[in-house]
């Protein structure tokens, strides 16, 4: 079923998604909307891939035998805080991510959080000793969340209603080219008889941050943000430049001017945006126990085994050669991003709850069969059970990334209304940062202690997820971000901003024609 058919109850009746689904040009046939994605690639969609090559990065140096030399052989509690601490860095800095994105706007966002993991991957590759390798991880993590929650909203916020599902689940998606790329210098860096094996993947890190700082204010602002800051005719040039490539008269772009408007103006009325509104009115809760959730399952899915001690998993089966490991650790993240591409592809196509639906069982017959595999290698040694270890591992990520990666900011950006969307996702992140930080410390310790029987964990709390998707998961596909933003409030709301758009559809009044006179003359100037 295509999500455009998909019935989602409480949102507004789709009118805009609708007229945008009648445009049948092709984003790659308009230059304008060409240029807008190019930019949103380095500077939002790649964002992810600072996060990917953290996770691979920190566990392909721990097979490089200068660092494990270097850091004393690092094990237990010790092992755990070098990989928990960039999460515990995240958690710090959550309380300010939605100040700086609702004051500042997306941009300067994006910029400081990457000035930040820039100076931490510095400081990283130049570490003397554990506790600077620790206080740079920290910082590391301290500016990632500014970048992912202005990033993912930036995306969702900027693209085209079409291509939007498709650029917000590729977000996801990149995680697996920062990791690949980690995993393929780390290996061709083993060889290096120095530290700088281990220090140059270090200072790389540094790579993708740096785009970001280069090319952010290429991109133009979120023209929501620019609309809630009374700023109309810049936001509505935005609008004619990247989506009716300068047409200011197109009926498209003025009736996603009047949803956007109507639908800012009525949150903004009902809303504070204050942490307490957030818990206040039902429907803000459902919808924070829904993000609160969602972080800790794309975090205690049993991810953080393959991603940070995939070292650790293949020793226990009886793989010791680091070359082995080194290319076998290439070859997984190969798999990983070919997988992750192609389900963040098929978004478009699917409800929302099949895909999540579809993750959650799949993730736990994997890690069922994973669980018996290894429990066979550790107690007969056969051959045979490390071969089929090693294939569940492989099967883990289509399993994990049909839903918890594809979808995680496409669902977020959809469930949040934009008066409350930052502080959201930054909930999101600090269940997230959360529950990564006490899986990726307790990981070591409980491979180390229980050997297969951690992996039981895993499968009881993949079972308890089923169950929750089941019944608090709504549905979100197929609507504009509009016409989600009152998806569990008054349907009274909704209706309003509906019919703000079928005013414009139908010429009734035109509330922008004050905006398009200004804005028309100006646009190149202003957005150029």
């Amino acid at each position: 079923m295509a999500p455009g058919t998909v019935h989602v109850v409480g949102a507004a009746d789709p009118i805009l998604t609708r007229v945008v689904a009648e445009d049948k040009v092709s984003w790659y046939k308009k230059p304008n909307l060409r240029i807008l994605y190019l930019l949103l690639l380095p500077t939002c969609i790649g964002i992810e891939m600072t996060s990917g090559f953290d996770s691979q990065m920190i566990n392909t140096v721990q097979i490089v035998p200068s660092w494990q030399e270097y850091f004393n052989h690092p094990k237990g509690s010790l092992k755990g805080i070098i990989a928990a601490i960039y999460s515990l860095g995240a958690i710090c800095a959550l309380p300010f991510v939605p100040l700086v994105n609702d004051r500042f706007g997306r941009r300067w966002a994006i910029f400081f959080g990457s000035f930040m993991m820039v100076f931490g991957s510095i400081l990283q590759g130049f570490a003397n000793g554990s506790a600077m390798y620790i206080i740079a991880r920290w910082f590391l993590g301290f500016g990632i969340p500014f970048c992912i929650v202005a990033g993912s909203a930036l995306i969702g916020e900027l693209s085209y209603p079409k291509e939007r599902p498709i650029l917000t689940s590729l977000f996801n998606a990149l995680y697996f080219v920062g990791a690949l790329v980690a995993a393929g210098i780390s290996f061709g860096t083993q060889d290096i008889k120095s530290d700088w094996a281990w220090r140059i993947p270090s200072l790389l890190q540094a790579v993708p941050s740096a785009l970001q700082i280069a090319f952010v204010f290429f991109s133009p602002e979120s023209p929501r943000f620019l609309i809630s800051k009374d700023k109309r005719e810049e936001a509505f040039a935005i609008l004619v430049k990247y989506h009716a490539e300068g047409d200011a008269n197109s009926e498209i772009v003025k009736a996603e001017m009047a949803q956007i408007e109507s639908t800012i103006k009525i949150e903004l009325e009902h809303s504070k945006r204050s942490w307490w509104e957030m818990v206040r009115p039902p429907g803000m809760r459902r919808r924070v126990i829904i993000a609160s959730f969602l972080g800790l399952f794309t975090q205690w899915s049993g991810n953080t085994l393959i991603s940070y001690y995939l070292n650790d998993l293949l020793v226990l089966i009886g793989y010791t050669d680091p070359k082995f490991k080194g290319k076998l650790n290439v070859g997984l993240n190969s798999w990983q991003l070919v997988n992750g591409v192609t389900a963040a592809l098929l978004v478009r196509r699917f409800p929302r709850r099949v895909m999540y639906m579809t993750c959650t069982i799949s993730l736990l017959c994997v890690y069922i069969g994973w669980t018996i595999s290894m429990e066979q290698f550790l107690t007969k040694h056969g051959e045979a059970a490390a071969k089929l270890t090693i294939f569940f591992i492989f099967l883990y990520s289509p399993a994990y990334n049909i839903g918890y990666n594809a979808l995680t900011y496409t669902y977020l950006v959809e469930l949040f209304p934009f008066a409350q969307r930052a502080r959201g996702i930054t909930i999101f992140q600090f269940w997230g940062r959360g529950a990564g930080f006490f899986t990726t410390f307790v990981n070591p310790i409980g491979l180390e202690n229980i050997k297969w029987r951690w992996l039981i964990t895993y499968c009881c709390w993949i079972a308890f997820e089923i169950v929750f998707v089941w019944f608090m998961f709504p549905e979100t596909g197929g609507r504009t971000l509009e016409e989600l933003a009152f998806l569990f409030e008054d349907k009274a709301l909704a209706d309003e901003a509906t019919m703000a758009v079928e005013k414009q559809i139908h010429h009734e009044e035109n509330p922008l024609e004050e905006i398009t006179s200004k804005a028309a003359p100006t646009q190149t100037k202003e957005v150029v």
